[in-house]
Parts: structure tokens; C-alpha cells; sequence
């Protein structure tokens, strides 16, 4: 008896003192050290949760993938859907195709000469999908190619965990 009730005890120590963690996470986006972000655009829009993602103009068929997969993202939030917006933030001057805009209907499209706020990011933004809480703070990063289910899954537990946004 005294082994049983003993080894609880015994077991977390080793896991303690051997630095042990499992193997296998919760989430398929890779966590970021929270880093607050604040000015244009994300000031209007703070209190959601944000889906970002950066392109030219041009959007390859990589671009619209990845547009297509926002918007499919935040849409099978179903009553939660409210709780997210998406930026497509333009790295150059140009003009998105009309009909794209179209299909994203609902995404802000924002030129990064008038973003302050999301001049900061990574050399390789163009290839990850962005997650920025409802406080403003960038937390998480899908990579290229994401899987769409394990997306919609990270964007669930979060909304279904937060008291916020």
C-alpha cells in the first residue's frame, strides 16, 4: 500500500530531477514567445483573433492557398467565427486581382508601407500563417503547407480556452 501512494511521488522526482517531457504536444502550430504588437491595422481590430499571412500582390497559387485556407479556417469556427479576422498583408506596391478579392471577401488587405504594426515579422513571413491573439500579442505560427484540420483544431482550443476575444 505504502508503495502505491509512494510512487506518484517517486516518479515526478525522477521526471524532475531527469528533465523529461513528453514527446507529443497539444498543438500543431509552433508556439512564439508572445511579442505585443500594436499600431495600423491592429488597433482596430483588437479583441479578435487574427489569421495573418504576407504576399505580393501578384498571389501565386501558394498565396491563394493560403487565403482559401483562412477563410475556410475562420468559417468552420461556425458561432465563433466572429471571434477571428484575417490580413493579407501586400510586401509590395501592387494591386490584387479583383476576383481574388472577391473570393476573400471579408480578409482586410493591407499594404505593409501601412502597417507599422506588422513590419517586424520574420524574413520568412511569406511562408507561415500568423496567429495574434485579441491583446495584440503574436503567439503562434502554422508553416508552409499547413494541414487545415490540425489548424482548424489549434484555432478551436483556443477559442473554446480563452475568456477573451
Amino acid at each position: 500500500m505504502a508503495a502505491v501512494c509512494a510512487a506518484p511521488f517517486v516518479f515526478g522526482t525522477a521526471a524532475y530531477l531527469f528533465d523529461w517531457t513528453p514527446a507529443a504536444r497539444g498543438n500543431y502550430g509552433e508556439l512564439i514567445a508572445p511579442r505585443p504588437l500594436s499600431g495600423a491595422p491592429l488597433d482596430a481590430l483588437r479583441g479578435k483573433w487574427l489569421l495573418i499571412t504576407f504576399d505580393t500582390a501578384a498571389c501565386s497559387a501558394y498565396c491563394e492557398r493560403k487565403l482559401y485556407l483562412m477563410r475556410q479556417v475562420r468559417a468552420a469556427q461556425g458561432k465563433d467565427a466572429g471571434r477571428v479576422d484575417r490580413i493579407w498583408a501586400l510586401t509590395d506596391t501592387g494591386r490584387p486581382r479583383a476576383e481574388l478579392l472577391r473570393a476573400i471577401d471579408g480578409t482586410h488587405v493591407v499594404p505593409l508601407g501601412e502597417a507599422p504594426a506588422l513590419r517586424g515579422f520574420p524574413a520568412d513571413a511569406v511562408d507561415r500563417i500568423y496567429v495574434v491573439d485579441p491583446l495584440g500579442n503574436l503567439m503562434m505560427s502554422f508553416p508552409r503547407d499547413p494541414d487545415p484540420s490540425k489548424m482548424l483544431k489549434d484555432l478551436q482550443r483556443l477559442l473554446r480556452l480563452s475568456q477573451i476575444g
